[in-house]
């Protein structure tokens, strides 16, 4: 999809009352304790260190990008309205500065004010205000300075938009939505607080190239991999931010910075969670699973338990691994877990775990298809404990116009070097 819809400043990117720069918020907002109160604790908790960011945390109100409302979780996958005019104030303010993802959205399109019931209604969310915490270790590593030019990627909310304004001033930050709502929501909700930003609708994964190049890019949504885009909107010496992996658990946060040749190299610098691009999203697997692992060509005894796929490193290699692999597990209606799989669906293979009749800590793997997803991903671990298990920030990675490159650092092990091309 291209771009279209821009919204922007004047063409001079001033406001004729103010100089460039900040914005100044007003400071008589009933909710400054609470902001300063959350800066403390994001302070608190090592999540925010530069007195610039505190002073943004400290300006920007955090409810204001929250209406209509948002969605709070219930058991079996539902969600509850939770509508601003219709909660307690006291209540409304303290979960806009609780250090929780607040959701806004379900399946692509439905927002709390439209449930037609305050019931609890199932669905999927696909726009939400992340933690504060995760959005300021991200600003954090970002290492921006006065006079840089910032691209986000997935405007959301807009709130981590407005904190940009904040520290760098208005005309020095675009950033892209690819939901005409969501989009809309935050340009009035910036527009609401005073901060008239470059705001786009469009497929973020193609960047913005009328305003590049920038200093810095920044994705507030997970990729499969980074766009070459990205690479090619930043300056030599630029940085490129972004959550990698196609799993809900087990993605890394990139940093790499862009060399003059074109291609940029840097390292996963730590755990992360975000909603995909839905460009890149992998649909999810469905149906009778039982009919999806029918056919198995093998079948023996595990050397590493699936389980070790709950820890964060693990998973991130094994997604390395099997890219396109999908881990799924599978319950009663009880909710209780009956198998875990790993299934490749464009390659028709499967693997099919199941505890030992005796003890549950002796797993058997099923597999099925041309690929032996679980034979390649056990060889992967197997190779990272005799490393010494290093944590994910231990994995470096170049990007070129061709291909992702993956290597371990400290280790020449062959099993621990990827190479993805892009396709």
């Amino acid at each position: 999809m291209g771009l279209a819809g821009t919204r922007h400043r004047p063409p001079d990117g001033r406001d004729a009352r103010r100089p460039a720069g900040r914005r100044s918020h007003h400071t008589t907002d009933p909710t400054t304790t609470e902001r300063h109160a959350l800066a403390a604790r994001l302070a608190q908790s090592g999540a925010l260190h530069t007195p610039t960011w505190r002073r943004a945390v400290e300006s920007v109100p955090r409810e204001a990008f929250l209406h209509p409302g948002v969605f709070l979780p219930e058991p079996r996958g539902r969600w509850r309205p939770f509508l601003a005019d219709r909660s307690p104030e006291a209540e409304w303010t303290r979960l806009a500065y609780s250090e929780q993802s607040l959701v806004t959205q379900l399946d692509g399109s439905l927002t709390p004010d439209q449930a037609t019931t305050p019931e609890p209604v199932p669905g999927v969310p696909t726009s939400s205000s992340t933690e504060p915490a995760l959005v300021l270790r991200m600003l954090e590593s970002l290492e921006v300075a006065e006079g840089m030019r910032v691209l986000e990627i997935g405007t959301g909310t807009g709130y981590s938009s407005a904190l940009l304004c904040h520290r760098l001033g208005e005309d020095a930050v675009t950033t892209v939505e690819v939901d005409p709502g969501v989009a809309r929501r935050a340009d009035d909700a910036l527009e609401g607080i005073g901060v008239s930003t470059w705001t786009v609708t469009g497929d973020g994964l193609l960047g913005h190239p009328a305003r590049a190049p920038y200093d810095r890019v920044i994705a507030t949504c997970a990729v499969r991999r980074v766009p070459y885009t990205w690479v090619r909107q930043t300056r030599p010496g630029g940085v490129v931010l972004t959550t990698l992996g196609s799993w809900p658990h087990g993605a890394g946060l990139a940093k790499v910075t862009v060399g003059a040749d074109g291609t940029a190299e840097g390292r996963i610098v730590g755990p992360a969670s975000f909603m995909h691009a839905r460009a890149q999203a992998q649909p999810p697997v469905t149906g009778d699973l039982a009919a999806r692992a029918a056919y198995a060509d093998s079948e023996r005894e595990v050397c590493v338990p699936p389980t070790i796929l709950e820890e964060w490193t693990p998973a991130f290699l094994a997604q390395l691994t099997v890219p396109d692999a999908q881990l799924v597990h599978a319950r009663t209606a009880e909710g209780e877990q009956q198998r875990t799989y790993l299934f490749d669906p464009g390659r028709e293979s499967f693997a099919e775990f199941a505890p030992g009749p005796r003890n549950a800590a002796d797993w058997t793997v099923r597999q099925g298809g041309p690929v032996r997803l679980w034979d390649q991903v056990e060889e992967v671990l197997l190779a990272w404990r005799d490393a010494g298990s290093p944590g994910v920030d231990a994995v470096r990675l170049r990007v070129t116009e061709t291909a992702h490159h993956y290597w371990l650092d400290g280790t020449s092990a062959p099993s621990l070097r990827w190479e993805h091309a892009l396709r």
